[in-house]
């Protein structure tokens, strides 16, 4: 019997091993992009519950991860905020949708602010940074380390 249990309970906390994911990061999408882009990393991030970091630069539908159900906010990072826009010869119109889409992964305390402060009504970008995103609007500071 101790032949048999030593190695399964060796292949199962290998399995447990590789299973521990490490948090995901909005690295990869500091620049901004379509929601094609974020909304697969998103529903990810929601179904593992896996912790979900932003940090540095993170502009436009990056901070679409403010809304992931647990995310953390660097104190250094940035984000970037300015109105959903169409595309191509669109570009340079705001398109209520994809501005409605951003204000929705925002708390309240930040929806308030971003759209009192005009944040979403013009394609030029405004910046918060992390440490305001943390001490005035109630994110989580993400744990040092990771």
């Amino acid at each position: 019997m101790k032949r048999v249990v030593a190695p399964l309970l060796f292949i199962l906390s290998l399995g447990c091993a590789a299973s521990v994911a490490q948090a995901d990061t909005s690295d990869r999408f500091a620049m901004g992009g379509w929601i094609e882009k974020f909304q697969p990393a998103i529903d990810q991030a929601n179904a593992s519950g896996e912790l979900f970091r932003i940090r540095g630069h993170c502009q436009s539908n990056c901070t679409l991860f403010l809304g992931v159900r647990n995310v953390c906010v660097e104190r250094s990072a940035r984000l970037l905020f300015h109105a959903g826009h169409g595309r191509g010869p669109n570009r340079h119109v705001i398109n209520a949708g994809s501005t409605q889409r951003m204000l929705n992964a925002y708390n309240g305390k930040l929806r308030q602010y971003v759209v009192a402060n005009g944040y979403l009504e013009k394609l030029e970008f405004s910046t918060i940074s992390g440490a305001r995103i943390i001490d005035e609007f109630g994110y989580r500071e993400c744990p040092r380390g990771g």
